[in-house]
């Protein structure tokens, strides 16, 4: 063969025409070769790692949403304990204040009966102490009368009249003395 104007291929330069054949031949070969065994595995190892990779992402996706999914449950239930919480302190609060309010009146209605039953008490005793101090300031009077008088007022029944009507002038004097302080 004859070279090329201009180019020299060096030892790349074919002797043969035959040797352009015989390349092109095993050129078509190796291309056949290639593309029916090795360019399918190729694929198939591509596409599995493609999988692989979109369904790792797809898994990841998935495991972020219900991530999500169970931190907004999460988040709901802590909100909704925390209301509960505060409605549980406000009803006992509110009970306590309740209980509070009926102690208050148990104790007032107590010390009411105490108070209604010392005065019920004291004027008993009042009574008491007034009827006889009567009967000792009668005694001592209708005495005393009698030795004034120089007689007798053992009769009973005008003893008893004689300290009424003192013990009624004493009153009507304490009363008058009283409204004239006052005045």
């Amino acid at each position: 063969m004859v070279p090329m104007e201009g180019i020299d291929f060096g030892p790349l330069l074919p002797h043969h025409p035959v040797e352009i054949v015989m390349g092109i031949l095993l050129m078509i070969l190796i291309w056949a070769i290639l593309a029916k065994f090795v360019v399918p595995k190729f694929e198939a190892m591509y596409d599995e790692r493609r999988e692989a990779i979109e369904g790792g992402m797809e898994r990841a996706e998935k495991a972020e949403r219900e991530a999500d999914a169970a931190k907004e449950r999460y988040e709901a239930q802590l909100a909704e304990a925390r209301a509960e919480a505060a409605k549980i302190r406000e009803d006992a609060k509110n009970e306590g204040a309740a209980i509070l309010a009926e102690l208050r009146e148990q104790a007032q209605a107590e010390s009411q009966r105490i108070v209604a039953q010392a005065h019920t008490q004291l004027e008993a005793e009042r009574s008491k102490v007034v009827n006889q101090l009567r009967s000792e300031v009668g005694g001592l009077a209708t005495s005393l009368a009698g030795r004034i008088v120089g007689e007798s007022l053992d009769d009973d029944e005008r003893a008893r009249r004689t300290v009424d009507r003192f013990i009624a002038d004493l009153e009507s004097q304490s009363s008058e003395s009283a409204g004239v302080g006052q005045s």
